[in-house]
């Protein structure tokens, strides 16, 4: 059972499990559209977005915007 920290709604959520409902939901060329970056615009892949946006902070903090507009709505 995962516990979450009762103020940050990401704890205990990898990056990969933020992308993988991210794709199911909204697909790549959704998420090219929402945040503007190459890895999701020109040959996706779940692994060379996840390696950017491990290396990116201003990516991943707009991607976890996105995945919390999505998923507290």
């Amino acid at each position: 059972m995962t516990r979450t920290h009762p103020k940050d709604p990401l704890h205990g959520l990898t990056l990969e499990a933020i992308l993988t409902v991210l794709v199911e939901r909204v697909g790549w060329e959704g998420m090219g559209r929402a945040v503007e970056i190459r890895c999701f615009n020109v040959d996706p892949s779940l692994k060379s977005s996840l390696a950017f946006l491990r290396r990116t902070p201003w990516a991943r903090r707009k991607v976890e915007e996105l995945y919390l507009a999505l998923t507290q709505s």
